[in-house]
C-alpha cells in the first residue's frame, strides 16, 4: 500500500513578492543575495521577476520612503557573511579536533592494560 506524503508549501503574499522583486531590481544588487537574505530560492525570485514583467504580480507604486538597501550596506553584509562562514568553518574544525583528541585519550587508556597483560604473559 503506497503512503501519500502531504507536502507543505510556503505561500507568499503579493506584497512580499513585489517587495522582493523591487529589492532584486535595484542596480548593483544580485538576485542570489536578495534571495539568501529573504530565505527563498533564487530560482523562485527569478520566476517572480518574470511574473512581474508579465503583469501577473503587481508591484507597488514607488513611495516617498527612502531606499532600504544601498550598495554600501550590501558590501558590508557580504563581508559579514564571509567572516561568519570563516568562523563557522573554524568552529566546526575545532569541534572535530576536540572530538578526535578525546576519543584518542579514551582508547589509549583502555588499551594500555591489555598491552601490559600481554607483556607479562611472555
Amino acid at each position: 500500500m503506497a503512503r501519500t506524503i502531504k507536502r507543505i508549501y510556503a505561500r507568499y503574499s503579493e506584497s512580499f513578492k513585489a517587495e522582493a522583486v523591487r529589492l532584486a531590481s535595484q542596480p548593483g544588487v544580485l538576485v542570489q543575495d536578495v534571495a539568501h537574505s529573504l530565505d527563498i530560492h533564487p530560482f523562485m525570485l527569478s520566476r517572480w521577476k518574470k511574473q512581474c514583467r508579465e503583469g501577473l504580480i503587481m508591484a507597488n507604486p514607488p513611495s516617498d520612503k527612502p531606499e532600504l538597501v544601498n550598495e554600501a550596506e550590501l558590501l558590508r553584509l557580504r563581508e559579514v557573511e564571509k567572516a561568519y562562514a570563516q568562523l563557522k568553518l573554524e568552529h566546526d574544525l575545532l569541534k572535530k579536533a576536540i572530538k578526535f583528541t578525546s576519543k584518542a585519550k579514551r582508547t589509549s587508556s583502555v588499551s594500555l592494560p591489555k598491552i601490559a597483560k600481554i607483556s607479562r604473559s611472555k
